[in-house]
């Protein structure tokens, strides 16, 4: 298979069409955080009225769940396509990165980075966490809440924050960042770790889980949702190729993820044409899906082509998923 291509591989589309979708919308913006900001507020609401009882466990664990996926809003807005104001989505940035454990500079760069370099090894895309040779015990344990952060702490998002915050130059910061910009990235990394800890001195002070519960660990406690959405998106695929049909995987899902996953399910059609808003990539779906391999329908389908792959890669790092794509022009 020829890789040395001179470009990136897009799709046709019309012109016209392309142009109208994407238009971005302060309304689009507004009404899917509107949603998802009530829904958080509602069960952590229920799970504080019900704290002491079994049914508190359970809100905690949706409360977590639907935090977690600010993954998502903060995909959408560091590329300014949640809404058509620069403010407003610069503002929910900010907000979602505390929420997604990203600190906002690193993750401003290492995106475009991730962008630029998809499933390439070199440069190292630092997006792509799971690589050749497979550890397929590294791979389940994400969708175990707390066993990252307990096992592998040592790769977790909160260390590499502290260690930006103590002012080391980690690799992600050396390869992404613009030294001009990483003071920057630093004091943000620092206003993260001092909420941290003036959640936990709350909780000491007034005797209560709460603070921490709420604003600190969700992203822990409540990962696995948006994991399960998450590595659907490069897991197991080819890597340095410069056709996305080959290293991204699109996912039909019910409509409630795809809400709470800000429609990244399209995530060819993403990686293809990053400049479309979240709300307009399925419009682009149906314009381009005769030249896209077909669609996995549903997370069951994707992960069984997942799970499949990974065993045996981790037995031969070599082995690729044979995708069936229209009109290759990769041979």
């Amino acid at each position: 298979m020829d890789i040395n291509l001179n470009k990136w591989y897009r799709c046709t589309v019309d012109k016209n069409e392309f142009s109208k979708l994407c238009h971005k919308s302060n309304w689009s913006g507004f009404k899917h955080t509107t949603i998802f900001f009530g829904s958080l507020f509602f069960f952590g609401y229920l799970a504080f009225i019900t704290w002491g009882t079994w049914w508190s466990v359970l809100f905690f664990l949706i409360y977590g769940n639907i935090y977690a996926c600010s993954d998502s809003m903060w995909h959408e807005t560091s590329h300014r396509t949640a809404f058509k104001s620069k403010f407003w989505n610069d503002f929910f940035y900010q907000i979602s990165s505390y929420m997604n454990n990203f600190e906002p500079v690193r993750w401003r760069y290492s995106h475009f980075k991730h962008h630029s370099f998809t499933a390439f090894n070199d440069p190292f895309d630092f997006e792509i966490v799971i690589r050749k040779p497979i550890d397929l015990f590294y791979f389940f344990s994400f969708f175990i809440p707390f066993f990252q952060n307990i096992f592998f702490i040592h790769k977790s998002l909160q260390v590499e924050t502290l260690k930006h915050a103590l002012g080391f130059t980690t690799d992600v910061m050396a390869q992404c960042i613009p030294e001009e910009k990483r003071s920057k990235c630093r004091n943000s990394a620092r206003i993260h770790v001092a909420i941290w800890i003036g959640a936990i001195i709350l909780s000491i002070i007034f005797k209560s889980w709460f603070p921490v519960l709420y604003i600190v660990l969700p992203g822990i406690y409540g990962a696995t949702l948006n994991k399960l959405f998450g590595l659907t998106q490069h897991t197991g695929l080819e890597v340095n190729i410069k056709d996305h049909r080959y290293s991204s995987r699109t996912v039909y899902i019910n409509p409630i993820f795809s809400f709470l996953y800000w429609h990244m399910e399209y995530h060819i059609e993403h990686h293809m044409f990053p400049t479309v808003p979240s709300y307009n990539l399925k419009k682009l779906h149906n314009l381009i899906k005769e030249q896209l391999p077909p669609p996995k329908k549903g997370l069951w389908d994707a992960y069984k082509e997942i799970i499949l792959t990974l065993i045996k890669q981790a037995k031969n790092p070599n082995y690729k998923i044979k995708i069936n794509v229209p009109n290759p022009q990769l041979k």
